[in-house]
């Protein structure tokens, strides 16, 4: 029997689990906030649908095959194109601008390294409709952005051996020195039409500055992202030590809906992927995983204890407590063994003397400390 996931596949056991769940309600919380509204679309897609948005090359990225009825198919890759095809059926329908997200599983046949697999899950938050650069800063207004280069010497190298020259060459690393909106934009003044084409980013920046987020944000020209089909703003976005690959990115893609969901609207959106954030989340310690931890642990002192305390579990978890109870007579210290390695907040004891005045003891695990409780009162205690 095979004794491992597929390279770059992972198994999630219950504290992996823990940790993804964690990541996926905190991306659900935040898009809730933003007034995004969540979609899905199938995992399994026409190979076309990629190739018509990247070109042939992309199938050597993808597990891609026949299936039995004879259609070329691929496992998603990326949720854009999806998105694309789901709002180009349903355009007029739908009213505008569209606030959408997702949080697909994605494939893709590469070099695994710290951060990127083979399969991973991503955040996408996609808005539709809307041209203004308002709607590029309500979406950097989660991404702060900073990236790790090239060494010049090596990117000069590179652009030799492309055939450009020095000039060309120079006048490149100066671009690429700019920082900062007033840099950028007193260097677009010089040139010719290139106080117009600064406007969206300055207006972006300006309407991110508002929100109180100024800090977080660093105008970088050296960002290069999606070359063919992004046509305004690009933003990535990377952890302060910047240790790891860029956590999320993205930016406007005014013509791609036309071309492959045959709708012309502007649109723009990022992704964030569940593998380098789940790195940089074990790194800074244990994620805040209490939704799936046990809130109570049931203990029967004696066999008669354990019929009351099957009674009061059901009426617990009625109540929306998360309880557990051992399965098997044992002694009190093992129960009490078992409710502190599940991690549970408290252990509920029920034995014949509470029984007898109609309360529990109710021990708090961590501080050691315990006290007696009124049945009736037991699921106040939790909420």
């Amino acid at each position: 029997m095979q004794g491992q996931a597929l390279p770059g596949f992972r198994d999630f056991y219950p504290d992996e689990l823990a940790l993804k769940n964690y990541i996926f309600a905190t991306w659900r919380e935040v898009a809730r906030r933003y007034g995004f509204q969540e979609y899905d679309g199938p995992p399994l897609e026409p190979l076309e649908l990629y190739t018509d948005k990247s070109g042939a090359e992309i199938v050597q990225q993808l597990y891609a095959f026949e299936d039995k009825g004879g259609r070329k198919v691929a496992l998603r890759p990326e949720m854009t194109p999806t998105l694309a095809r789901m709002v180009g059926a349903h355009a007029q329908a739908l009213k505008k601008p569209i606030r959408w997200f997702s949080i697909p599983q994605l494939f893709r046949y590469e070099r695994q390294q710290r951060g990127r697999l083979r399969e991973h899950f991503q955040l996408n938050m996609d808005i539709i409709g809307e041209a203004s650069p308002l709607a590029d800063a309500e979406l950097i207004a989660e991404a702060i952005d900073k990236r790790e280069r090239v060494p010049q010497e090596a990117f000069a190298e590179i652009l030799a051996k492309a055939g450009i020259g020095k000039r060309e060459t120079d006048a490149v690393f100066e671009i690429a020195s700019l920082r900062g909106l007033e840099a950028v934009l007193t260097a677009l003044g010089k040139v010719t039409g290139g106080e117009e084409a600064g406007e969206p980013l300055r207006q972006a920046v300006e309407a991110l500055e508002a929100m109180g987020l100024g800090d977080f944000v660093a105008v970088d020209l050296t960002i290069v992202r999606g070359l063919a089909y992004y046509t305004g703003i690009v933003f990535e976005l990377f952890d302060t030590g910047k240790s790891l690959r860029a956590v999320c990115g993205g930016g406007r893609y005014d013509g791609l809906l036309k071309a492959l969901g045959g709708v012309d609207l502007p649109a723009l959106g990022f992704g964030m992927g569940d593998v380098v954030l789940g790195e940089l989340l074990k790194e800074r310690g244990p994620a805040d995983q209490a939704s799936t931890q046990l809130d109570a642990f049931l203990i029967a002192v004696s066999g008669e204890d354990v019929a009351p305390v099957l009674k009061l579990a059901h009426e617990l978890r009625d109540s929306g407590v998360a309880v557990e109870y051992g399965l098997r007579p044992a002694a009190i210290r093992k129960q009490l063994e078992l409710a502190a390695a599940r991690g549970a907040a408290r252990a509920v004891i029920v034995g014949p003397d509470e029984r007898a005045t109609g309360e529990v003891v109710v021990r708090d695990l961590k501080a050691g400390t315990e006290q007696p409780v009124p049945i009736a009162k037991l699921p106040g205690l939790f909420h």
